[in-house]
């Protein structure tokens, strides 16, 4: 999900079907919306976050249907861009964001992200 989301934030096209490609419900929604404020305020966000996920729970164990996921994603390089003239939108420096998502298997047989949290930077 996080290689389409930085994919599209590098436009802020918050209409890109990329987006459902990984997500779904409550974190679609959460990154449809960042997208659009992003884009209506003349924002970009350049390069990508390194993530490193790992899977805290599974749901039921025989036959998972849901998969919690904890992550320590690094945008030290995934920043926020005016698009009119290329300078950073703010000082804030990237850095460590811990992410708790929630992955459950849909009809059709593929995993989406339902919902997630970014905490503050510094946070893992």
């Amino acid at each position: 999900m996080w290689e389409d989301v930085a994919a599209v934030a590098a436009t802020s096209d918050w209409q890109s079907p990329r987006l459902a490609g990984h997500a779904t419900g409550d974190a679609l929604s959460v990154l449809s919306r960042q997208m659009y404020a992003d884009h209506y305020n003349g924002l970009i966000t350049k390069g990508k976050p390194v993530n490193t996920p790992v899977v805290q729970s599974v749901e039921p164990q025989d036959v998972p249907k849901t998969v919690m996921i904890r992550d320590c994603s690094d945008a030290t390089n995934w920043l926020k861009y005016r698009a009119d003239n290329g300078q950073p939108a703010d000082n804030e420096p990237g850095g460590k964001h811990l992410i708790n998502a929630e992955v459950k298997l849909a009809v059709d047989g593929s995993w989406r992200v339902t919902r997630f949290a970014v905490e503050g930077t510094g946070s893992c």
